[in-house]
């Protein structure tokens, strides 16, 4: 792996450079602070750009920890990521900025929300500069987009098939859908079409995830007063969006703000359905619809873990960044993109790893499905599928009680 030692040249310091008439204490001084530069310019680790970033270069050879918070991933990862672009020649090295520093400047703003001035006065650049690798690497990341966003695989996922609760019931599942609510800027006259139903600006954001939280489709823009069921539809009718084919036989897990139908499951309505209605005294179904909302909900999990790891990671999609709204949609697709990335790259992430991730049970902001037409046929075969599936398992679970 070519560092970025490999593309600049270090500069060449000597004390004759130093004016002699400097007093004794001023020569200490520019001493010790020559070799501090020598000390981070020969450290193993990747540097910077010609000018030098020394908060890049000590993050660098720092503690891991520290380069995690600051880049929202592993340094590994980083320069895989760094690599691609290079490699592909997505992004190249400019006379005062390496790729890795342009990644870095936008990983700090994605990850921190922080503002031009700040990363200004971080990086020793100009706003217009800042600007500009930004949306450089922006472009560059949501390019990736066709590549780190795939269809899921055809195979019953191992999170379903090592479960006795899940399997054989969700053995066609491939994965779950849901809508997710970005804050959003946009200006007045749009401002009544993007209030969602908690009162706040937002864009309704589509996303699919397979049961391991790697995104499989993301479709961001739509104004947050949009059911999700309306979005969902207009994504599977229009095919330019190139939502991945649901094969035959095979759906998608989603929650009761969609229609049941084939291809996509939802849960009983009017029926207890978060797990958190599952707890405490009221912790065992008493039907099969409740049991099988119980286990819905379970698999469905998925994507509100994917969703809020997501936004703890880049926390400039819990506001309403204050860029052009086709910026803040790419924002969104490149935040899945390196989400993608870093679950490839590293399974131990520290937000995919810990438990204290917190997973919303509250009830999604739309919830509640558009009016039913007449069921037509396709939906009731969807139905009956269902109502097998629950039957089945209502009946394993009743002759065993070994598990629920």
């Amino acid at each position: 792996m070519t560092g970025v030692l490999d593309h600049i040249q270090e500069p060449s310091i000597s004390m004759d450079d130093f004016d002699i008439e400097l007093d004794e204490m001023e020569l200490v001084a520019v001493a010790a602070g020559y070799h501090y530069y020598n000390s981070l310019m020969k450290q193993p680790a990747r540097s910077l750009s010609p000018k030098g970033s020394f908060f890049m270069a000590e993050l660098l050879s720092g503690p891991d920890d520290l380069w995690r918070e600051m880049y929202r991933m592993d340094k590994h990862v980083f320069h895989k990521l760094s690599d691609i672009f290079r490699q592909r020649d997505m992004l190249r090295d400019t006379p005062g900025v390496v790729i890795e520093e342009q990644l870095a400047i936008f990983l700090n703003i994605v990850g921190h929300n922080e503002r031009n001035r700040v990363i200004q006065e971080r990086y020793q650049h100009s706003g217009e500069t800042i600007s500009r690798h930004f949306n450089n690497v922006l472009k560059a990341i949501k390019s990736l987009s066709c590549e780190f966003l795939q269809p899921p695989s055809l195979a019953t996922p191992t999170e379903i098939r090592k479960s006795n609760r899940l399997y054989p019931y969700f053995e066609d599942c491939i994965g779950v859908i849901d809508g997710m609510h970005i804050p959003a800027h946009v200006p007045a006259k749009d401002q009544s079409r993007f209030r969602n139903r908690r009162g706040v600006l937002s864009q309704n954001v589509l996303v699919a995830c397979t049961l391991d939280y790697q995104f499989i489709f993301v479709y961001p823009g739509w104004e947050g007063s949009a059911a999700d069921s309306r979005v969902l539809k207009a994504v599977l009718s229009d095919p330019d969006q190139n939502f991945p084919k649901v094969p035959e036989g095979k759906y998608y897990l989603v929650d009761l703000g969609y229609d049941n139908m084939d291809g996509f499951m939802a849960p009983y309505e009017g029926v207890r359905y978060h797990l958190d209605e599952y707890r405490g005294a009221n912790l065992l179904p008493r039907n099969a619809k409740e049991l099988f909302n119980h286990r819905h909900a379970s698999v469905s999990n998925a994507i509100r873990r994917s969703c809020n790891v997501l936004k703890e990671r880049f926390p400039i999609l819990k506001l309403a960044p204050q860029y052009a709204f086709h910026t803040q949609r790419d924002i969104v697709i490149a935040a899945c993109v390196i989400h993608n990335h870093i679950r490839r790259e590293e399974e131990n992430d520290w937000l995919f790893h810990s438990n204290e991730v917190p997973v919303d049970e509250s009830p999604d902001l739309d919830e509640q499905p558009d009016l039913q037409s007449p069921f037509s046929v396709p939906e009731q075969m969807a139905s009956t599928r269902r109502d097998t599936i629950a039957a089945t398992m209502w009946n394993d679970f009743m002759n065993k009680w070994d598990e629920w």
